[in-house]
């Protein structure tokens, strides 16, 4: 550990104390679900039931709600990327939801007060004391403003921005830890929190929600005029404050709940009304998002029931603008290359394509990959498309990647999350619907797209504008380096990869050597003080207490030595790889 972390380990002891009695509560019943002991029940939720009967996954989610917003945060980031965590995982972690008691309505006028000034109350009529909704980073206040407008505001917990930070550090140390473990290092644990923490500074600044709003709400009144966004009240808007136009309507959750309810109450006619309904939802839901992605490149990430709502209308209101994504004309191009591998067949393409467009390994094991993805497309490759499934194409992919630790970049691991979402989402709307139809819709307009002459003259001019920079730079930088030659400082840094662990050893060895070699010396030549005056057990007399103490430790080494060199896997075996 480096001493400029000491200070740092010293601030956040209580909440280290905190995580480690979570996480050895949780990995205790998972370590006693391996044995047949009559204590393994003991450890028990606050429901009761015993800890050992929930699978991995649930513990890791019940440990997480236990260790608090910021945690909880996490796991709901760690479910978009179903590549790092795999899909069973990523799937548990989906339904991680913030239990966390509200602040209360005093707390909420001081924040108030705080952001918009002493004088706040003169922009509103009122402000309902009970939250709308609660979540780990905000929750959300129904208001009316002067002018009689409608509103909610979403108003920043008190002290979530310290405590975040907090248990950040934490993560931080946690994943230095992590990092000198073989299992967790091929994941890069310090690069994930490294993400993670820009990522929630993020979400800690409701201005970049509000710039999204606005975006989204452009974007729709440009293309959409049945699908409707909040729009955001800017001279209200803070960084930890936002007001926004309340959407009145009905949450798609609760659209088809009442579809359940009222089945039997309702004559053919209002069946079949209802089922056209639907089937305009499903058709509406697809289109828009697809839209996102595939003309605007740049999309909401979270489709959930709880996020879409049917207006009154007949519009549908989109919510919660906190997390989006942006696709790049590299990505998309790569993604529509995906599906025609896919449709056609071609292995050999679509493992080029898994390897672009993620992160591999250096011991990816292209073999066992191509294998992989043979079979994945031997099992989605020949799905007709109204018999295609997508959310098991998905899911299988997100496997493939885990298995062989391809990790995605952020802005592609938000799109399968939200392709996953937006594809169960469609499901449980029950609509005889095909969304690979309009998906094979898009893909053809970007196919046409492509072929144009004006992206081939942008191409061209791209090109043109690289290869000009080049030769304009690339003869500058090969005089430098002729000159550094010459002047004798051009050096070249040779990195050894793991070569440390290694030389550590072989010193340790040396070491241990030597200290039985001397031991060995102190025992021969009797050097006092000694023990057993008189013949012993075996003959033994006149013995060398360090003779005997020096013999024994060099002896242990060298047997720790052995096992862990065995553990490494290179104990008899060679070093090919």
């Amino acid at each position: 550990m480096k001493i400029t972390a000491i200070p740092q380990l010293y601030r956040n002891v209580k909440r280290w104390r905190e995580i480690l009695t979570v996480l050895r509560r949780y990995g205790l019943a998972d370590w006693l679900t391996q044995f047949r002991l009559p204590f393994r029940d003991v450890l028990k939720d606050r429901g009761g039931v015993p800890l050992s009967q929930y699978s991995r996954e649930q513990r890791v989610r019940m440990a997480l709600v236990d260790l608090g917003p910021t945690f909880i945060k996490v796991g709901q980031v760690l479910a978009a990327r179903p590549d790092l965590v795999g899909p069973k995982l990523g799937e548990e972690l989906k339904r991680l939801r913030a239990n966390v008691h509200p602040d209360s309505i005093e707390q909420v006028r001081e924040t108030l007060s705080a952001e918009l000034g002493s004088d706040y109350e003169k922009h509103f009529q009122s402000i309902d004391a009970v939250p709308l909704a609660t979540a780990s980073i905000g929750q959300v206040h129904r208001a009316i403003l002067n002018d009689g407008r409608h509103v909610v505001i979403k108003v920043q917990r008190s002290n979530i921005e310290r405590m975040m930070r907090q248990d950040i550090e934490v993560l931080t140390g946690v994943a230095q830890l992590a990092q000198r473990v073989d299992a967790f290092a091929a994941w890069g644990p310090t690069e994930m929190v490294r993400q993670l923490g820009p990522m929630i500074s993020r979400e800690l600044d409701f201005t970049r929600e509000r710039h999204n709003l606005e975006q989204f709400a452009e974007m729709f009144d440009r293309n959409r005029s049945d699908v409707i966004v909040p729009r955001p009240h800017k001279p209200l808007c803070t960084r930890r404050v936002l007001v926004m136009d309340e959407l009145v309507g009905q949450p798609l959750s609760e659209f088809l709940s009442d579809e359940v309810d009222k089945i039997d109450e309702t004559t053919e006619a209002v069946k079949c009304d209802r089922l056209a309904i639907k089937h305009r939802l499903c058709e509406t839901i697809a289109d828009v998002y697809l839209m996102m992605i595939f003309d605007e490149a740049v999309f909401h990430a979270d489709p959930h029931m709880g996020n879409l709502i049917v207006m009154e209308s007949g519009q549908l209101g989109i919510l919660d603008f906190g997390m989006i994504g942006r696709i790049d004309e590299n990505l998309r191009e790569t993604i529509e290359d995906m599906l025609v591998a896919i449709s056609s067949g071609d292995q050999n393409r679509l493992t080029r394509l898994v390897r672009r467009i993620g992160d591999t390994p250096p011991s990816l094991d292209e073999s066992r990959l191509a294998i992989d993805v043979a079979e994945f497309i031997g099992t989605y490759g020949k799905q007709s498309f109204g018999e295609f499934d997508l959310t098991g194409a998905l899911n299988e992919l997100s496997d493939v990647l885990h298995r062989h630790a391809i990790k995605l970049p952020n802005q592609s691991a938000l799109l399968l999350k939200m392709l996953i979402s937006l594809e169960g989402t469609l499901r449980e709307l029950g609509a005889s619907f095909d969304s690979l139809d309009v998906v094979k819709k898009y893909v053809r307009g970007s196919m046409i797209r492509r072929l144009s002459p004006r992206r081939r003259i942008r191409q061209a001019r791209r090109v043109y504008l690289e290869t000009e920079n080049f030769l304009e730079s690339a003869p500058d930088e090969l005089i430098t380096l002729l000159k550094m030659a010459r002047q004798g400082s051009l050096r070249v840094t040779l990195e050894h990869q793991k070569l440390g662990p290694t030389v550590n050893r072989l010193v340790l060895g040396l070491m241990a050597s030597a200290v039985f070699l001397g031991s060995s010396l102190l025992l021969a030549m009797k050097v006092p003080p000694l023990l057993f005056h008189e013949p012993g057990a075996f003959g033994i007399q006149d013995l060398s207490l360090i003779g005997t103490f020096g013999a024994f430790s060099s002896i242990t080494v060298m047997m720790w030595l052995v096992l862990a060199i065995n553990r490494s896997g290179h104990l008899t075996r060679g070093n090919d790889d």
